[in-house]
Order: C-alpha cells, then structure tokens, then sequence
C-alpha cells in the first residue's frame, strides 16, 4: 500500500490496544489522585486526545525507519548505476537486492515493488516516480537527493559520482543523529523517571498509610492540591519530552 509518510493510520488490531491501554491507564491515574471510581471512568474518554501525539510519535519513528532504508538503497543504486545500468534498471534491480535484508513488508520494499511495477508494466519515467516518492515521504533527505537526480538527468553530470556522495552524506548525517541520541538518552530516562516519582510515591502512600493522605481526597483544599499536582506532572511530562526531541 503506497501512503503519505506523514500521515499515521492505526490498524484495528493497534486501535483496540491503544484505546484500551490508554483508558485503563487515565482511568487508573485519576482514580490514584482522587479516589472517585465515576470520575476515573469518565476521564478515561480522554484517550481520544491522546491519539494525536501518539500518531506524531509513530510518524517521526517511521520517518527514521524509511531514511535509514533509504540509505541502503542508495547503496544498491550506486553499485547498479557503476556497473553501467540506467536508474529505471536501478531501480528494478533494487528490489531483489534489498530484499535480502529487508522483509517485504518494509516501507522501502513497498515503494520499490511499486516503481518496478510501473516501470515494467507502465513505463513510467523513474523521475517522476522519485519524486512522488520524495513528495510522500516529507524528508528533507531524501527531497535534497531526487532534486540533484532530477538536475544532474536534465543538465548532465557524473552520476554515479552524484550517488556515491550523497550515500556519504546521509550516512554521516545519520551517524550524528545516533551520537545526539545516545548523549540526550540517559538524560530522558532521568526525566522520565522523575516525572512517575510523584504518582509512584502517592500509589506508595496509598498502600502503606491511607490515614496520612486521607485529608487530600476528603476535603476541597485536599482536591485542588492533587489537581494541581496531576496538572503539574502532565505538564512536566510534556516539557520533558518537547526538551528532549531534538531535530537536526
């Protein structure tokens, strides 16, 4: 199924997990900070919200999966285009080659199975395929690469050359992605693990000593402190995580 890359669609099966995992975990956190089983069991509609920032999550992850795809196939590409081949023959003989290491239900499986279709069966020219891809995709590398095909095809130029470097390239700029990654890992785990301090000190409270925290769930000034502090450990959630995304 050929798609738009930044667009997210769950699957039934990934549906009834998501909805049912995020409801049983609102449902679980408002009951933790106010003890009302019809108030958890309301909010645990709130998980519609929630898709949104998951479906980004997803996107940005498969994002990342295509251009490191992506980068192997340049790869094949170079090597067809040195033994002399034209980027329609690349293209076709992309497939098998990536095949030995990618299944194909891989997006860039996927992708080549359609170029060689339309080129064996249609006819149809290899840019335009490219830059559909290029359009569906919304990556920056992968756009930068079919738009120096694209020029080096109309005004003339060493291709294979062209190939080669941009392999180069995009396998560097994926090397300092995975540098920034492993140096901003541990820091999110710190942060992650700060931000469940709160909800795992009061579940702790909750077992140990209900006497001690009895005044938090039966009295007013009680309920606005724990709203805000569910209000304060979402939002601490959410820095968090808009900290730590980092894009190069």
């Amino acid at each position: 199924m050929i798609y738009d890359y930044s667009i997210y669609e769950m699957s039934n099966k990934e549906k009834t997990i998501f909805y049912s995992v995020g409801y049983g975990c609102i449902a679980f956190m408002v009951f933790l900070f106010y003890h009302s089983l019809l108030l958890s069991l309301l909010s645990g509609v709130l998980v519609r919200y929630i898709r949104p920032f998951y479906e980004q999550f997803m996107v940005r992850r498969r994002m990342q999966d295509l251009e490191a795809q992506f980068k192997d196939l340049l790869y094949c590409i170079s090597a067809s285009v040195a033994a002399g081949r034209q980027m329609q023959e690349a293209l076709v003989e992309a497939e098998e080659s990536m095949s030995i290491m990618y299944s194909q239900d891989r997006s860039i499986m996927i992708e080549l199975s359609y170029m060689r279709k339309c080129i064996l069966e249609n006819n149809e020219s290899d840019r335009i395929l490219l830059e559909d891809f290029a359009r569906r995709s919304k990556s920056e590398d992968i756009n930068n690469f079919v738009q120096v095909y694209t020029t080096c095809r109309n005004m003339g130029g060493d291709l294979e050359k062209i190939i080669s470097r941009a392999s180069v390239i995009l396998t560097d700029k994926m090397n300092i992605e995975r540098e920034i990654k492993a140096i901003t890992a541990q820091k999110t785990l710190e942060g992650r693990i700060i931000a469940l301090m709160p909800p795992a000190m009061l579940l702790a409270l909750n077992l140990v000593s209900q006497s001690y925290i009895a005044p938090l769930y039966s009295t007013l000034t009680g309920r606005l402190i724990m709203t805000g502090c569910l209000a304060a450990t979402v939002c601490g959630v959410w820095l968090m995580e808009k900290i730590s995304a980092i894009e190069l």
